[in-house]
């Protein structure tokens, strides 16, 4: 399989208080410490990764469109609370076709009835849910190995 030479990991608002916000959900790791982990690991793996975190929807629709005019091959995406609202990141990540797992820090389903559903699941190659911010380094290993199927 084809190692992915360009990643690119999006995350949606609130990611930036990692670290300090309910740390019952979301645990004690700070953004830019998963960032940094995430970039030794690609870079040991010989790829290139890019970090994007936005609080603004407008922003993160264009980071995502920018994606597909860089070529990047493969998205690694935390929504946040935009999970459950964004439409325009959907058509966004749609538009652009790149393939992507969606991320969340925490366990959805073991949470608020309105967090259970996703506008980008459907879309998504695979979801993570629930492991901390181990779940970021899974789905690096994973678009590490993916290869599009024709």
């Amino acid at each position: 399989m084809a190692t992915p030479k360009h990643i690119l990991v999006i995350n949606g608002p609130n990611l930036n208080l990692l670290g300090s916000r309910e740390r019952q959900h979301y645990g004690s790791d700070t953004l830019p410490a998963i960032e940094s982990r995430l970039v030794a690991q690609a870079k040991q793996a010989g790829a290139r990764l890019a970090a994007f975190q936005s609080n603004s929807e407008a922003e993160l629709v264009e980071r995502i469109q920018q994606a597909g005019r860089e070529k990047v091959d493969f998205i690694i995406i935390n929504p946040a609370a935009y999970t459950h609202t964004s439409v325009a990141m959907r058509d966004a990540l749609a538009a652009v076709g790149i393939p992507f797992v969606e991320v969340h820090v925490s366990n959805v389903f073991a949470r608020e009835p309105f967090r259970h559903q996703s506008y980008f699941s459907d879309l998504a190659v695979g979801i993570i849910s629930g492991l901390g911010a181990k779940g970021y380094e899974l789905a690096l290993a994973f678009a590490l190995q993916y290869s599009k199927r024709s």
